[in-house]
C-alpha cells in the first residue's frame, strides 16, 4: 500500500519552490501517495497559530530571510529573484486552480502546475495573481484551458477551505509542510527528515 503524504503549502511561498522538484523525487521514489494540497495560510493559518505576515515581521528577520533564500537557492542550484516584481502576491487564485487541475487531472498534473506557478513567481518574475498568466502556465504544461474557469467554482472553493481546515485541525502553522503518518515536518529543509520517514516505513 502506498504510504500518504499530506502536501500543505501556498502557491507563492519561496520556500515550496525551493523543495518542491525535490519532494516530488522523494515522494516518488517512496510510491507515496501525495495529497496536493494548497491553504490559505496568511487568511486563515496564521490568525490562529501565531504567523505574521512577511511585511509584519521584524526587519532582522525580514532581512535574515533574504540570506536564507539566497543560500538555499544557490545550493540547490535553482534560480531565484529574492525581491520579484510581484511579490507579496495573493495565492487564492492560483491555489483554486490547482485544486481544479488536482480534481480533474489528478496528482501528477496538479505538482506540474504547482511547480510551474512557484517558477513563474521566484524565476521568471510572472504575476500568479493574473488571469492571464494563469491561463499561459496552464497551457504551458500542456493542460486543458477550461481548468481556468473550473477554478472559480463552488466545488473547488469547498475543497480549498476544506483543506485549509485540514490543516489547522493538523497543527499546521507555515509552509510548505509535509505530513506523513501525521507527523508534520515543516520547511523544505526538513526533506531529509521526510525521506528517512518514508524508508523506514517502506521497511516495515
Amino acid at each position: 500500500m502506498s504510504i500518504p503524504v499530506d502536501y500543505y503549502f501556498t502557491p507563492q511561498s519561496p520556500w515550496a519552490y525551493l523543495g518542491h522538484a525535490r519532494f516530488a523525487q522523494i515522494a516518488g521514489a517512496a510510491g507515496a501517495a501525495v495529497r496536493v494540497l494548497p491553504i490559505d495560510l496568511g487568511g486563515k493559518v496564521f490568525p490562529v497559530s501565531g504567523g505574521l505576515p512577511l511585511g509584519q515581521r521584524a526587519p532582522q528577520r525580514q532581512a535574515y530571510r533574504l540570506i536564507e533564500l539566497q543560500r538555499h537557492a544557490d545550493f540547490l542550484h535553482l534560480p531565484i529573484n529574492v525581491k520579484p516584481k510581484f511579490f507579496p502576491v495573493s495565492g487564492d487564485d492560483a491555489s483554486r486552480l490547482i485544486i481544479a487541475v488536482d480534481l480533474h487531472d489528478g496528482v501528477e498534473a496538479a505538482m506540474k502546475i504547482s511547480g510551474a506557478i512557484f517558477t513563474a513567481v521566484w524565476a521568471q518574475e510572472r504575476h500568479i495573481a493574473n488571469e492571464k498568466v494563469l491561463a499561459e502556465l496552464l497551457a504551458e504544461c500542456a493542460l486543458d484551458a477550461a481548468r481556468l474557469e473550473q477554478s472559480y467554482s463552488q466545488a473547488v472553493q469547498e475543497r480549498y477551505e476544506a483543506h485549509t481546515a485540514q490543516a489547522i485541525d493538523a497543527g499546521v502553522f507555515g509552509a510548505p509542510t509535509y505530513a506523513v503518518d501525521g507527523e508534520l515536518f515543516w520547511g523544505q529543509d526538513r526533506l531529509d527528515f521526510v525521506e528517512r520517514r518514508l524508508s523506514s516505513m517502506m521497511k516495515n
